[in-house]
């Protein structure tokens, strides 16, 4: 049996509000979703600051539907037809040095071939100001309007940099020779949006 003491007072002493880790489908992250959104009322922010971290946190979870290489293969009611669901995990909660400042955090497996357009992407949004970040989604959108088929825009990754107010953080770790786990840290925080 697991001591919940133990694992309670870690995820207080940390700040976490919300911590999920395994498969997910598209409707139970529609309740996480709803429970993030009571967590952010409890906390008594503003709209805008409210707003802003759950945008990122959507943002994050859709990224791990979309894009996680890890996958489980479940049967579906009700003709039990086999779909494979992604994994992933995502926590959000309060710096512990800052309780004004949230932070949503996630990991999901990615094919090794994405990295390089990940880490190029991050790190230039990570360059630049709020309204680079505006104009350089205007030329994203512009772009797909004029290449429907290109390979995927990163525009999540876009609206999370926009609702940011510190560098989007973010590491690979090697899992195989075809994948590695991508972690994606986020900040938020309640006076900066």
């Amino acid at each position: 049996m697991l001591d919940m003491t133990e694992y309670t007072g870690i995820v207080e002493k940390l700040n976490i509000k919300v911590i999920y880790n395994g498969p997910m489908w598209e409707d139970g992250i529609k309740g996480l979703a709803e429970m993030v959104k009571t967590h952010l009322s409890h906390d008594q922010l503003a709209g805008t600051a409210s707003k802003a971290v759950f945008s990122v946190f959507v943002e994050q979870v859709t990224n791990i539907l979309m894009h996680s290489a890890e996958k489980e293969q479940y049967s579906q009611p009700p003709n039990y037809e086999v779909v494979n669901v992604p994994i992933g995990t995502v926590i959000m909660g309060n710096r512990t040095d800052k309780r004004d400042t949230f932070f949503v955090q996630t990991k999901n497996a990615v094919k090794n071939e994405s990295i390089a357009f990940l880490a190029e992407r991050i790190k230039h949004l990570n360059s630049l100001d709020k309204q680079g970040i505006r104009q350089f989604h205007r030329e994203v959108i512009r772009d797909e309007n004029v290449n429907p088929d290109s390979q995927g825009a990163g525009l999540g990754l876009i609206e999370i940099a926009r609702r940011a107010t510190s560098p989007i953080g973010f590491s690979f770790e090697p899992i195989s020779d075809s994948m590695s786990f991508f972690t994606m840290y986020v900040e938020v925080a309640r006076e900066g949006v």
